[in-house]
């Protein structure tokens, strides 16, 4: 199987709707892109493609101050969190070491070590 885009992006929202661990860390990653005033005001001044969309800001942005001083969220919190959060893949992506998300990936069944192996070979022909 060839490692595409599509693939990469399906995983990284998988995890993001599946894993507290993952969803809680893109929350807070996201939180850090959004500028300080955006921040202290919960709402999406800047149209940058970083941080939350304008519909998420103010909700989005009170969970990642309450996870900041509690360090957890309510159930009921991470399930809005998980529903919301795969939208923000792209941001993830961004910072992702790719070499990391394809031993997850690898590690996580879906892809083979075959996959891996070919997929190494491709970058390695890609530097010389």
């Amino acid at each position: 199987m060839k490692i595409t885009k599509k693939i990469k992006d399906e995983y990284v929202k998988g995890k993001l709707a599946t894993s507290t661990q993952w969803a809680l860390r893109c929350l807070m990653l996201v939180y850090g892109n959004q500028t300080k005033d955006e921040q202290m005001v919960g709402i999406t001044h800047h149209h940058n493609n970083k941080g939350f969309t304008g519909t998420d800001a103010e909700f989005m942005t009170s969970l990642a101050q309450q996870y900041e001083k509690r360090n957890s969220l309510s159930p009921k919190q991470m399930g809005h969190l998980m529903k919301r959060m795969k939208k923000y893949h792209t941001q993830v992506l961004a910072v992702t070491d790719e070499k990391k998300l394809i031993e997850c990936m690898h590690k996580d069944g879906v892809l083979s070590t075959q996959d891996v192996e070919d997929y190494q070979g491709m970058v390695f022909l890609k530097v010389i």
